[in-house]
């Protein structure tokens, strides 16, 4: 039969399609643990033993952000993030940049010999407490736009601080303010590169990953330390929406975290540098095209040491901190001033050869990140990508991310409620479901909802659905849907008699009718457990049946009266106490039950029970309200259903 056909295609079509084509959420978090200690002083006993300074905010005290990782093997979107290699990054507080000259003096000629004794550059290795003043000094020269000083410490360099400092002044573009600081920074970075270093990657990750926090951080108005609370929130609440190992979920919550407080204290320090202490400042246009500008120098400069599989890693970390930051943006922030800057990096970076666009606007559908599912959809169409809108659809829908799934339907014209509807009626998410049916769906969609509602037993969304679904697809598809159902239940035949007892068709003979036809069809399509759950309750022979029960019951209760041995005598009871002995369990069960039909069954022993009360033939097919009122006519009042009284 086509309809049945129809029927179960739609079913099955769309049952499995997230789980099959879902983001790997787990990979992408992966993140390599730092090597070196976080925070380090620059006081000499401290630096001999190993020992850390973790006191952020001291004023008397500087520390060096000191993260690192090695870049792991897996590519595309699901690449391992890298960002530093033991490169310092901030000072905690803003001392005297007149030091920077005294303290660079001393340490060029401390490793003047040094220097002269070495073939050359790439030979020279300085020690690990060279390299961090090196470091703090050069963080130091470019902060305070001191070119000719971190300059002078450039020709101090080895190999590794050379990639150190570039991803420095790489990270510095994101807080410039004049063309004269652009053609500073620019020029410093043509210089690190001509000298020898060489971890573009590195440098592109890393600068990414902070450009997107810089972004998300301006369109807040906490400060940044509520931000690092904020989060942390957001990204525990993420890892608790993913499935995997609980171990691995803690380990990779810890690693992206300390990267995000890293990125957090970098701008907090460059905030400070502007005059802001505790709050990021709005960029003008024209500052971001200065930004944009710099790293579009980087990209030049970095040529073909950049790959397709560098862009689109590059690509992901930029994406990733606005995932965690989306719940804090204002309705509109993908159109406001703050969101130019990583609109424009991340343009560049599919101009590179990114091509993850379409993984990271699922991940951020999924996660419900409406902002960057908006930025992503205006990539795409700038650049001509495809981005799977329906399948975005899919995870939104299945998270309950209402205000992405507006987005992508009314901008990304999202068109296939099929499936997403099936999944939400199958699950019983009642917001998403009535969402669905508001926007306006098709009859056979609204169909297929109302038969997943019910063979999963969510009563509730089947009966929301069932209103909806026009009564001549239902006469139509009414065998169908109860087969389909069945046959996809879970062990839980509820959604069955739930529509049973609605009078599904709104016509008494007619539910009965397609009830007692499965019951008794030989069709091995059938499940066996809907066919005997029909036979016993809702078909003609459980009617007669439970006529042949009432009768048995009836005289049982006689014989009882007449000749029981109980100190009780149930004939010396009054006559609604004796009709409650008899017939309150059968009330009490048919009212449980609800709904605007009796079981088959139900309806037989009500109604040898309504003869034997003197309530005359009432055997028509929709006369439950009948028949009920019979038994609450000779039941004690007391014992009545709140409603029928």
């Amino acid at each position: 039969m086509e309809t049945e056909k129809v029927l179960r295609l739609g079913m099955e079509s769309e049952t499995s399609k997230i789980e099959s084509q879902g983001v790997d959420t787990m990979e992408q978090l992966k993140m390599e643990e730092p090597q070196c200690s976080d925070i380090e002083t620059m006081e000499k006993d401290a630096v001999e033993t190993g020992k850390s300074m973790v006191e952020y905010g001291n004023k008397h005290e500087t520390e060096i952000e000191d993260f690192s990782s090695e870049k792991g093997d897996g590519g595309g979107s699901h690449g391992n993030v890298v960002f530093s290699r033991e490169a310092p990054l901030v000072i905690k507080e803003d001392p005297s940049m007149s030091s920077c000259s005294c303290g660079a003096e001393k340490l060029k000629s401390r490793l003047a010999a040094a220097s002269d004794s070495e073939p050359g550059k790439n030979g020279r290795k300085l020690s690990r407490q060279d390299r961090i003043e090196l470091g703090r000094l050069f963080q130091g020269a470019v902060s305070s736009h001191d070119w000719e000083l971190a300059e002078s410490l450039i020709l101090l360099a080895d190999p590794q601080t050379l990639n150190d400092a570039l991803c420095i002044s790489l990270d510095s573009i994101w807080f410039l303010s004049t063309q004269q600081e652009l053609y500073g920074i620019t020029g410093l970075i043509k210089k690190i590169i001509s000298d020898g270093a060489y971890d573009f990657t590195r440098a592109a990750l890393r600068t990414s990953f902070l450009a997107s926090c810089v972004s998300a951080c301006q369109s807040r108005t906490m400060s940044l330390a509520d931000t690092v609370t904020v989060m942390a929130q957001r990204l525990h609440e993420r890892l608790q929406e993913c499935n995997g190992d609980e171990v691995l979920k803690a380990e990779a919550g810890a690693k992206v975290q300390k990267f995000t407080e890293w990125a957090l204290k970098c701008i907090s320090f460059h905030s400070r540098c502007h005059g802001n202490r505790d709050r990021v400042g709005h960029n003008s246009p024209v500052e971001i095209q200065l930004q944009l500008s710099a790293f579009k120098t980087f990209l030049d400069l970095a040529g073909n040491h950049l790959t397709g599989k560098d862009f689109t890693e590059a690509f992901d970390a930029a994406c990733f901190p606005l995932t965690l930051f989306s719940s804090s943006f204002d309705p509109g922030w993908a159109s406001g001033i703050s969101a130019t800057a990583i609109q424009g990096l991340l343009g560049m970076l599919v101009e590179g050869g990114a091509d993850n666009v379409n993984q990271c606007f699922l991940e951020a559908s999924r996660f419900g990140s409406t902002e960057l599912v908006r930025i992503l959809l205006q990539i795409a169409q700038r650049n001509s990508l495809d981005v799977d809108v329906d399948l975005a659809l899919g995870f939104a829908s299945h998270y309950c991310k209402i205000g992405t799934m507006e987005c992508l339907v009314e901008e990304g014209n999202a068109l296939s409620f099929l499936g997403p509807l099936m999944r939400a009626a199958e699950r019983g998410c009642m917001p998403v479901v009535q969402w669905f049916v508001k926007r306006g769906c098709r009859d056979m969609e609204l169909c297929l909802a109302l038969t997943a509602a019910t063979s999963s037993s969510q009563v509730e969304a089947a009966a929301y659905l069932l209103p909806h679904v026009p009564r001549h697809v239902l006469a139509a598809l009414s065998i169908e849907i109860l087969k389909a159902a069945g046959e996809r239940s879970s062990g839980s035949l509820d959604g069955v008699s739930f529509l049973l007892r609605s009078d599904f068709l709104a016509d008494p003979a007619a539910t009965y009718a397609v009830a007692d036809s499965i019951a008794t069809s030989d069709d091995e399509a059938i499940a066996p457990q809907l066919r005997a759950f029909l036979r016993e309750h809702w078909s003609e022979e459980a009617f007669l049946e439970g006529v042949r029960e009432g009768e048995v019951h009836f005289r049982n209760i006689v014989e009882i009266m007449k000749w029981g041995e109980s100190p009780i005598c149930l004939g010396d009871l009054p006559g609604p106490l004796r009709v409650a002995v008899a017939y309150l369990p059968l009330y009490r069960e048919c009212v449980k039950a609800g709904g605007r039909l009796l079981s088959q069954r139900h309806r037989g022993q009500l109604l040898e029970a309504s003869r034997r009360l003197g309530g005359g033939d009432l055997d028509g097919p929709g006369q439950k309200g009948e028949l009920m009122a019979v038994l609450e006519h000779n039941l004690p009042p007391f014992f009545l259903d709140e409603k029928s009284k």
